[in-house]
C-alpha cells in the first residue's frame, strides 16, 4: 500500500472537490482518498500492484487540474 499527497493549484469550489473525490473513487487500487480544500492537496492511498502514481495524477489532469507537486 502507498499513499502520495498531490499539490494542485487553487481548487476553487466545492464542486471541484466533488468531482475530483468522484472520479478517484471509480478507479481500481485506490483505497483511501480525500481533498484538501484550504490547501488544494489529495491525499491517495493505493496498490501499487493495482495503478501507478503517475496514472492518479494522469486522471486528475485530465479532469482539468493541473497537479503542481507530489510527495
Amino acid at each position: 500500500m502507498a499513499k502520495k499527497t498531490y499539490q494542485l493549484e487553487t481548487v476553487s469550489c466545492p464542486s471541484c472537490i466533488a468531482k475530483i473525490e468522484g472520479m478517484l473513487k471509480t478507479i481500481s487500487g485506490i483505497t483511501e482518498s480525500q481533498v484538501l480544500f484550504n490547501s488544494s492537496r489529495v491525499k491517495v492511498s493505493y496498490d501499487e500492484k493495482e495503478i501507478a502514481s503517475e496514472r492518479i495524477k494522469e486522471k486528475i489532469i485530465s479532469l482539468g487540474y493541473n497537479v503542481l507537486g507530489e510527495k
